[in-house]
């Protein structure tokens, strides 16, 4: 795979460059789904790091895109507030899904300490053993020779495992986690997306399936799933069926598709840097940093949004009581004034962990070990069984400008060591 240039990619650089500043909108998805996102970004840091959207479909925003502004937004939760959303959408009043990560303190510490020990170092330690056994069967039902779909077959699977481990989910019925996922996070004019309504009736249902779950959890004494966590924490065994709904989309989406969606992008990092896949299979011990780097390079949500709670300032610009602002943890990955030649993936780059992805300060990504985890179980098993996994052709990407994944990534394994 080269790296030369596509056309696509040559008009949306001229396009960028040359378009009034007011008219760049990064809350397109398509931007996403094409990768043509890139030169708007660079366009914004050296021009307008701080940047005003005056339309969009769910209002006028900011957009902040280099790293330390990203950081002292993240930090700062007394004046950029979380609620009512994380994302450019407002919640209608008839279906608002309260989750902690769009909660402010104290609210979001009470729950979020509540599910804190799924993730604590000796559960994960305790999970270890059986992330590997999965990562190794799936990798060993893999035809040798033949094409397949990354994402469905290893990067969806093996995540979605996990998840119904951590919520004991019924395990035959876990990819309704995946389809619950992909149905809370689609964009309208995505593959993801009917309606409105049809999104309302989805979750809705997944609500149902839950609360039989949570009545059974209850009336049990407590145990380590995420759970009966909730229906016996002191901050969570009251919540109210949206409050509930809310923290479970939140849990699902945040233990499906940022993990999966870097699972796919190593691969395919990898496969697009070939002597960066040298580097690690003679040394296999750089696989921790490589997955920081790959963490960093893919980036898997690529914002987040606050809403300032009074009058700030942030680079030169006032953002006003009440405006929305968008942290594009996308785009401070790539800012070259922190992070040196940002947009190379190096498996051995110093520093590798210093990227945005997790988050900072209250609201950093509570799962963010599992995550890391997993993904360095993936390659240590990868590493053991083949010399090489080819991508055959470009990614089909996630319709989306929250979620940067991957719908399909096609590959080929041509033999086992």
């Amino acid at each position: 795979m080269n790296q030369m240039l596509t056309d696509a990619e040559r008009a949306a650089r001229a396009r960028a460059y040359s378009i009034p500043l007011d008219e760049i909108n990064m809350a397109t998805p398509k931007l996403f789904e094409s990768y043509t996102m890139w030169p708007y970004f660079e366009r914004l840091r050296k021009e307008a790091p701080v940047h005003y959207c005056p339309e969009h479909e769910f209002g006028p925003y900011w957009s902040v895109t280099k790293y330390n502004d990203i950081v002292a937004v993240d930090t700062n939760h007394k004046v950029f507030s979380s609620e009512p959303s994380i994302t450019a959408f407002d919640p209608g009043p008839d279906f608002k899904l309260t989750m902690f990560i769009a909660m402010d303190p104290p609210k979001h510490d009470e729950q979020r300490k509540t599910v804190q020990p799924v993730v604590a170092p000796e559960n994960l330690l305790r999970l270890e053993p059986l992330i590997r056994e999965r990562a190794g069967k799936i990798l060993d039902e893999i035809p040798i020779g033949e094409e397949i779909d990354w994402v469905d077959r290893v990067s969806v699977e093996l995540t979605t495992m996990t998840l119904a481990t951590l919520f004991d989910f019924p395990f035959e019925e876990r990819r309704l986690l995946t389809h619950w996922s992909d149905t809370a996070t689609a964009a309208k004019g995505g593959p993801h997306f009917i309606s409105e309504e049809h999104r309302r009736e989805t979750l809705l249902q997944c609500l149902a399936y839950f609360q039989n779950l949570w009545k059974e959890r209850q009336d049990k004494p407590g145990t380590s799933d995420l759970i009966s966590m909730l229906a016996h924490g002191e901050a969570t065994k009251n919540m109210q069926p949206y409050e509930f709904l809310g923290n479970l989309i939140l849990l699902i989406v945040g233990g499906n598709d940022t993990t999966r969606n870097s699972i796919t992008g190593s691969l395919y990092a990898l496969n697009k840097w070939p002597e960066q896949y040298d580097k690690l299979t003679a040394n296999p011990g750089l696989i921790p940093n490589m997955v920081s780097e790959t963490i960093r390079w893919q980036t898997p949500l690529a914002y987040m949004r606050r809403t300032a709670m009074e009058d700030a300032t942030i680079g030169n610009k006032t953002i006003r009581k009440g405006e929305k602002v968008l942290m594009w943890y996308v785009s401070g990955n790539r800012d070259d004034e922190v992070i040196p030649d940002p947009n190379n993936f190096l498996i051995d780059r110093e520093n590798a962990r210093r990227h945005l992805s997790f988050g900072f300060g209250i609201h950093r990504c509570v799962g963010n070990r599992l995550a890391e985890l997993q993904l360095k179980i993936v390659w240590e098993e990868i590493l053991k069984r083949f010399p090489r996994i080819e991508v055959t052709g470009e990614p089909t990407r996630v319709y989306s400008a929250f979620v940067k994944g991957y719908e399909r990534l096609p590959v080929v394994i041509p033999k086992r060591h």
